[in-house]
């Protein structure tokens, strides 16, 4: 039997390279791998080798036969990519093209030394990509105590097998040349031109941190945040433990139907006892348990052939929770469905057409998919009491009441000190990951980006695989033709300096005895008990860092 990709696909392309049949696609080297919503197996193609198991890090990949009850509609998503061929075998001699790990030729002035800014999936394949050759340096800055960026901030607490990548990156981090300076802040401890300083160049790799804001009147009010606000909450990051999430009300509103908002709706209508199984953090569970939210609206202005979430997180939704719609809207799914041509499109539609009815009476939380729905504005005086919408071209309004409006309308990149930014696209003017002077085109010596900063909130997690080696390679091509000049420091002062400026500064050190704490904290009952302050991770760190205490003064302690 062929296997199958489920919805876990992290798209990061390893198992199109590890198949020796080149039956997994699309490849990074085709059109259409930088859109897909995730890669395909050709079940005719596949020779059953497992080649692809062992080489997807978050373990998105399994023999038919060994499929769950909820990922048998990817038996058929995958079977559905490929075009009817009659019985024939398609061609299989070729592999997929492999990008060549970029060359770095030795200078006289010693290494190739790199700094990376993020500790994300961009900035952690970036260092990949890097540390194919020997002798390079990288030096990974992250301002926040722990790293990873959103694959521990960002990925939803049930989806631990995406969270599965975070192996591959502790792997990219154990290799030779990598130092971690995590609790840096660079641009508050540390500025560009210093780190230009101590390196040849810098890359950033910080994402699209900032939500894009939805301009309408009440927005920013109490009972109102931001999709995004909400995950970070729920994940434990140290800057929103103590967001202020409302679950009072017998229903939330989210305006936005991307994946985020899905993510957000799957876990406020979730099972807290199933949820206490993962690595959620306890003052989210603990306001779960108390929530009083019977139905979450994920509300769209267009309808629902232009739907923003993806197949495979529609199939995951659907089979884990109660999804319905209202009479109108489908209507408005079986139109759309007579007239759609897209293959995907089709597919979504075809599962929103047989989701349950909203008339119906609410028997368990549950999320109601809402279509043509404009906001207008945030209702209620004090704090938001629902949102009012214009009903899309109709001319007509409604409202719905809810305890707490979220919005979930996509990501900001935000000016980094020292580059320059294009406020309208919201990231770091760039070619091919040089950054680039707007006004002239030139490029900004020694200076990069990868992934979100560098082309937009696009992708997924294994998106900024390929994006990354771009990056890399230009960079490389640079240092060999002479362009990045050496740096002013010797490399053993960069430490000194570091932690001059921040003498909190965690180190790899720093990072493994958080980690160790957390997974212990969990008691073999859930993955791990996250820190949720920075100064909890500062102290268990700094415990790490100090030496062993001495009998003598042990003894003296006790008495």
């Amino acid at each position: 039997m062929p296997h199958v990709i489920t919805q876990s696909c992290c798209s990061d392309g390893s198992c199109v390279y590890a198949c020796p049949v080149n039956c997994i696609h699309p490849t990074p080297d085709e059109p259409g791998f930088a859109t897909a919503e995730m890669l395909y197996i050709d079940p005719v193609a596949c020779v059953d080798c497992g080649a692809c198991v062992s080489a997807c890090p978050v373990g998105a990949i399994a023999p038919e036969t060994g499929l769950a009850p909820d990922q048998l509609p990817f038996v058929e998503l995958n079977a559905a990519f490929y075009p009817k061929r009659d019985g024939k075998l398609p061609p299989t001699s070729k592999l997929a093209p492999v990008l060549e790990a970029p060359e770095v030729r030795r200078r006289p002035g010693g290494p190739l030394t790199v700094a990376i800014v993020g500790s994300g999936p961009a900035a952690m394949y970036a260092a990949d990509e890097l540390l194919t050759q020997q002798g390079v340096r990288v030096n990974v800055f992250e301002k926040l105590p722990t790293p990873y960026g959103l694959v521990r901030a960002g990925v939803a607490p049930d989806h631990q097998h995406t969270k599965r990548v975070t192996k591959l990156f502790e792997s990219i981090s154990g290799l030779p040349g990598f130092t971690l300076y995590l609790n840096v802040e660079v641009g508050a401890d540390l500025t560009h031109d210093e780190l230009l300083a101590h390196h040849h160049a810098v890359l950033y790799a910080v994402g699209a941190p900032d939500d894009r804001r939805l301009d309408i009147d009440g927005i920013g009010r109490p009972g109102t945040a931001t999709a995004t606000e909400v995950v970070a909450w729920y994940n434990g990051h140290p800057e929103f433990a103590h967001l202020p999430v409302d679950l009072s009300g017998d229903r939330v509103v989210i305006i936005g139907n991307g994946n985020v908002a899905l993510d957000v709706a799957r876990i406020l209508t979730a099972e807290p006892d199933v949820l206490a199984r993962t690595d959620i953090a306890d003052h989210a569970l603990a306001v779960l348990r108390d929530s009083r939210v019977r139905e979450v609206v994920i509300a769209a202005r267009r309808g629902p052939a232009a739907s923003s979430f993806t197949l495979p997180e529609l199939i995951g939704l659907t089979s884990t929770c109660e999804v319905v719609l209202d009479p109108a809207d489908h209507e408005r799914v079986l139109t759309d469905l007579a007239a759609a041509t897209d293959p995907l499109t089709r597919s979504k539609l075809e599962i929103m057409s047989k989701l349950g009815d909203a008339t119906a009476p609410v028997t368990r939380p549950r999320i109601r998919l809402a279509y043509r729905l404009t906001p207008r504005r945030v209702l209620g005086e004090e704090r938001a009491t629902g949102v009012q919408f214009d009903v899309t071209g109709t001319g007509e309004t409604c409202e719905l009441t809810a305890g707490l409006v979220l919005t979930s309308i996509g990501y900001r990149g935000k000016p980094i000190r020292g580059l320059p930014f294009d406020e309208a696209a919201a990231v770091v003017p760039n070619a091919g990951g040089r950054v680039v002077d707007p006004e002239t085109g030139e490029p900004v010596r020694g200076s990069y980006v990868a992934g979100w900063i560098k082309r937009g909130p696009t992708g997924f997690i294994g998106t900024n695989k390929s994006c990354a080696a771009e990056t890399v390679h230009h960079l490389a091509a640079d240092y060999n033709a002479g362009l990045l000049a050496d740096p002013s420091h010797k490399a053993s002062a960069l430490d000194r300096f570091v932690r001059g400026r921040q003498p909190a500064v965690i180190d790899a050190c720093g990072w493994r005895a958080i980690d160790a704490a957390e997974v212990a904290r969990g008691a073999g009952l859930r993955p791990r008990d996250k820190f949720t302050t920075v100064a909890e991770m500062e102290n268990v760190a700094a415990a790490a860092a100090a030496p062993p205490m001495s009998k003598r003064l042990l003894e003296a302690l006790r008495r």
